[in-house]
């Protein structure tokens, strides 16, 4: 994940670490991941792509299950969580992705708009509200709702 390799100088965009701040924390986790994965697309490294949306799906359903236990405790912040996976999102895109994407740059590559971040972000706000609301309808249909 940490190697630089050589970078694809064709159209391929990358959302730099910004952008990933911006459109996890609009979007959600799933956004983060979107992202993520379509940098290691555009930086070549199509296993990491794959591999991102397998740690991208479980931390979703995670981050939804304490997004409905965590706000039963009295004077919690409500902007803890998602400050949290988008530091985390940021963090990593940084760590694991900011060489890529410098030499990526550097070599006259470019990165995407911020329309299209903005665009994207709020499609995935729309999607994650459609998911939690099927997330707590399956946990509320099983029963196992937190009172």
């Amino acid at each position: 994940m940490d190697n630089i390799g050589e970078t694809n100088k064709s159209a391929n965009k990358i959302y730099k670490e910004n952008a990933i701040w911006v459109g996890s924390f609009i979007g959600g986790p799933i956004i983060a991941g979107y992202f993520i994965a379509e940098n290691y697309k555009a930086l070549n490294d199509p296993e990491n792509a794959k591999q991102t949306w397998t740690y991208t799906i479980p931390l979703t359903l995670l981050i939804f299950s304490l997004a409905l236990i965590i706000p039963k405790f009295e004077n919690f912040p409500g902007l803890v969580i998602p400050l949290t996976y988008t530091m985390a999102a940021y963090l990593y895109s940084k760590f694991y992705q900011g060489p890529k994407m410098a030499a990526h740059l550097e070599s006259g590559g470019e990165e995407f708009g911020w329309g299209r971040i903005i665009g994207i972000s709020f499609l995935g706000l729309i999607v994650t509200f459609i998911l939690m609301l099927l997330f707590v309808l399956l946990i509320d249909g099983l029963g196992i709702l937190p009172a």
